[in-house]
């Protein structure tokens, strides 16, 4: 081996061992500012060290060290976008085609489900698992069905986790997932800001810059947050490819993940993936700023109701009967 070629491999394992190391940026910016105290400060590479450095690992730093997503210029979220699809070949061999679009202009997200037509067959939820690229080990599901006796209103006296035939008699089927609040608690509880909402109404997260905190778990009052304890496992072929940036791209381990309104579909003029999976029509999605979309016409003709209304949170989610 050259002395060129091992200069490159020493460089690239340096790097791989400084990135697999980090818990946070803060720990790891901390960490850089003592070496910089006994004079062995870590800095970015320049041309020089570019050209030393081998392609993968200069993509990894230049990931580790970007901005957050809502301080990027239009510029720099290409940039990323580039490289996330670089790194996606890389690691999982597929061609993977990044979107950074961002929010349309006079457009509001908004959700409504039908619990009189819902029977509880969980099309939704396996439609959801694969078009948002969730771990098959863990068996993650942004969305949880709860099954309750007639009567109930409750959602925490249903079952959420049945397996038996359904629809089960005198019973009937509530959906839950992130509920993209006005007025989202997990944003005010957010120590880094990695999470917010978007101007049409989407609430995101930037998972790079995420600590795995879990504060805003902890504040979600309706079940709408994951936590990736593992590195995801997706079968080669069950990659959804078509991705978004803050949306179904393949999340790193120990970051928090949810429902985003399927925003690599929806800014692309598509129903969520779970609102076009469903058999009985029980799920209603549209732009709330439209008079002429189905959602308005459930808000205005349906009996509608949104959970835990006395928590002020403003749901972009409501709860309707035919």
């Amino acid at each position: 081996m050259s002395k060129q070629e091992n200069g490159h491999k020493e460089i690239d394992q340096f790097v791989e061992r400084i990135l697999s190391k980090k818990s946070n940026r803060r720990k790891f910016l901390k960490n850089t500012v003592q070496a910089a105290a006994v004079g062995g400060a870590i800095t970015m590479p320049g041309s020089a060290e570019a050209g030393l450095m081998g392609e993968n690992s200069l993509l990894k730093w230049k990931e580790f060290f970007k901005k957050n997503y809502r301080l990027m210029s239009q510029e720099e979220k290409d940039s990323t976008v580039s490289r996330l699809e670089q790194i996606a070949k890389e690691r999982y061999g597929v061609d993977v085609q990044m979107s950074n679009k961002g929010p349309e202009e006079h457009v509001l997200y908004g959700y409504a489900f039908n619990i009189s037509r819902c029977e509880g067959f969980m099309d939704c939820v396996s439609a959801c698992v694969k078009e948002n690229n969730l771990d098959r080990k863990s068996h993650t599901q942004y969305i949880r069905i709860f099954e309750l006796e007639h009567g109930q209103m409750s959602v925490e006296s249903g079952n959420g986790k049945f397996f038996h035939e359904v629809p089960e008699e005198g019973h009937f089927y509530m959906g839950v997932q992130c509920f993209h609040c006005e007025n989202a608690p997990c944003i005010k509880a957010c120590p880094t800001k990695a999470t917010w909402i978007e101007k049409d109404g989407i609430v995101v997260v930037d998972y790079d810059w995420c600590i795995g905190c879990r504060y805003c778990l902890a504040a979600c009052p309706y079940w709408g947050r994951r936590f990736n304890w593992e590195d995801p496992y997706i079968p080669k072929d069950e990659i959804t490819t078509k991705q978004h940036y803050l949306g179904n791209r393949i999340r790193p381990k120990g970051k928090m993940e949810k429902c985003t309104f399927c925003i690599q579909r929806s800014r692309e003029g598509k129903l969520t993936a779970c609102a076009d999976a469903c058999p009985t029509g029980s799920r209603v999605f549209g732009n709330l700023l439209d008079p002429e979309s189905e959602i308005r016409f459930v808000l205005k003709n349906k009996k509608v109701f949104r959970m835990k209304e006395e928590l002020h949170t403003d749901p972009k989610y409501w709860y309707f009967i035919d």
